[in-house]
């Protein structure tokens, strides 16, 4: 997929979520997410921060978190959710289409961050969350063979062979975990609910390194 079809699936992406955001109840948007220490809400308001392509907000919130990012991407998140939940998908419906191409990920790392926080809200609340493979192969391909700052951690895919059964994708060489594409991709992300969707023989040495990191 080239760059610009990178730029449109995430469009769409982002817009899907809207979608599935209109209908949640505020009970909904409180409940807590796939990503560890967030609430539905504070995942949107991460990918809503993320839509600025001003570098202020994240250097000014970097010199408060003592340079730390993964502090600081926190607190621009947590800032961000405080506006309205409908203002918040209006924002994200609104700016589907900015374009972004982050320094070391590139412009799939918008994408596998949509498509990642989508999981995050939609399996909580036991909604449908079925994109389309080719949205995800380049998602794929980033945890697999790009630089995946902030998605997988080192060694996590060491000696596996991952297939996506849906999408004609594979990838590595050694124990195979197979499965959807979006499951390989959440799963390999860190979040331990994907794992039950996947199989082959490395899928519990893939569990056995989500969960450990997560303990």
């Amino acid at each position: 997929m080239d760059t610009d079809a990178v730029h449109a699936a995430t469009a769409a992406e982002r817009r899907a979520l809207a979608d599935l955001l209109e209908g949640l109840s505020p009970q909904q948007w409180a409940r807590p997410s796939l990503c560890a220490g967030w609430d539905v809400r504070t995942v949107v308001g991460h990918l809503v921060g993320a839509l600025d392509p001003a570098l202020l907000p994240l250097l000014v919130a970097l010199v408060r978190c003592g340079g730390r990012l993964h502090r600081a991407n926190d607190a621009l998140a947590r800032e961000a959710a405080l506006h309205p939940p409908a203002e918040l998908v209006r924002a994200l419906r609104e700016r589907a289409e900015e374009r972004s191409s982050p320094p070391v990920t590139g412009p799939r790392a918008p994408l596998a961050d949509v498509l990642v926080h989508t999981a995050d809200i939609a399996r909580p609340l036991r909604l449908p969350h079925d994109p389309p493979t080719a949205h995800v192969r380049p998602a794929l391909d980033l945890v697999t063979t790009g630089r995946p700052l902030g998605f997988v951690a080192r060694g996590r895919l060491r000696g596996l062979r991952l297939v996506a059964t849906d999408a004609g994708w594979s990838w590595g060489t050694g124990a195979e975990v197979s499965g959807r594409g979006i499951d390989l991709l959440v799963a390999a992300c860190g979040r331990p609910a994907a794992l039950a969707s996947l199989g082959g023989p490395g899928a519990a040495a893939l569990a056995d390194r989500v969960v450990a990191a997560r303990s």
